[in-house]
């Protein structure tokens, strides 16, 4: 079946400049024992029986200052917060994302669905909550949006000399809790970003926000978070920790040159036709990509997949071209 034809959802309306991506990175300083539920898994074998599976604890604090805590036993991003609530006696709903090796607000090392298996998770909690009212005087607002995965989504960079950048109190790191009085409480980063991309220009908006809370030495301080650092690597030491949405969580090696190369080039293209950055979606792309034969078995791959997505034939056809060129050059590389 030729590209296109018979595929089954009608491409959305694209987000241009409002900006989107849930998070992708690793996790804190680890102990390996006996037992436990995460399956370290050997390509092409089936996950290993409960009681032979590797315990993996993690060590945690809340990045304004804490003690630090263990976790373990979880297998996608809901579960890590319920453990770090659980360990400082929080309720889960107080955790708005993690970042990996330090307490800072720093969105390029925002954990997501893979954690290194020596990094130290930094748990982020609410602050402040904050009414803030914007005149979008041009199209673009200048906002990055991200999602925690767990239903939050918050601001992950702001682009220098843009609408957004002109308002002080908003900052990389805060909560978008509601537009105009509609909850977005529970909604993907595409979702938010298309309700920023649809308000009229010419209008004042209305942002309810709450920031996480700081530490000391960043109060006063604020993250512009205007130069995105795709090359930046998220995980450290033996390995990564993969958190699924569906099925257990699995030990995996770090990522191929290939695999850095062609992601990068992925999510470069979804922030071209789609206005959102999303790592971890990229990488699901170059998953199913990258063993198929033609760009016709990789279309029927994104639809069994991520239908709902409904990618656009045009952006199909250059994902397939970008994720050729990775292997392409990964293979040049190695001659």
């Amino acid at each position: 079946m030729p590209l296109g034809l018979g595929r089954r959802k009608k491409a959305p309306p694209l987000v241009e400049n409002e900006e989107a991506e849930p998070i992708r990175g690793s996790l804190g300083g680890v102990e390996v024992g006996s037992g436990g539920s995460v399956a370290a898994l050997q390509p092409g074998l089936p996950p290993p029986p409960a009681s032979l599976r590797p315990r993996l604890v993690f060590h945690t604090q809340l990045a304004h200052g804490s003690p630090t805590g263990r976790i373990e036993g979880f297998t996608n991003v809901k579960e890590l917060y319920s453990k770090i609530a659980e360990a400082f006696k929080i309720p889960p709903a107080e955790v708005m994302f993690c970042t990996l090796n330090t307490h800072k607000v720093d969105m390029d090392k925002l954990l997501g669905g893979q954690i290194g298996l020596e990094d130290f998770i930094f748990a982020h909690t609410k602050g402040q909550r904050k009414e803030v009212e914007v005149f979008k005087s041009e199209e673009a607002l200048g906002l990055t949006i991200t999602d925690n995965g767990a239903g939050y989504a918050f601001i992950k960079r702001i682009k220098e000399g843009s609408v957004i950048d002109r308002i002080q109190v908003i900052n990389v790191g805060d909560m978008i809790e509601s537009i105009n009085g509609q909850s977005l409480i529970g909604c993907r980063h595409y979702e938010v970003a298309k309700m920023l991309k649809d308000l009229p220009k010419g209008r004042t908006f209305t942002l309810k926000l709450t920031e996480p809370r700081k530490a000391f030495d960043m109060i006063s301080q604020r993250a512009a978070g205007g130069k995105h650092n795709s090359s930046s690597q998220l995980g450290t030491g033996r390995g990564t920790l993969r958190l699924r949405a569906k099925g257990p969580a699995t030990v995996e090696e770090q990522l191929s040159a290939f695999e850095e190369r062609a992601i990068e080039k992925v999510d470069d293209l979804l922030e071209s036709y789609m206005g959102i950055r999303d790592t971890e979606l990229a990488a699901t792309m170059v998953e199913l990509g990258k063993d198929k034969q033609n760009p016709d078995e990789f279309a029927e791959a994104l639809d069994e997949r991520l239908g709902d997505f409904a990618f656009p034939d045009e952006f199909v056809f250059d994902v397939w071209g970008a994720i050729g060129d990775a292997k392409s050059l990964s293979n040049g590389s190695e001659l």
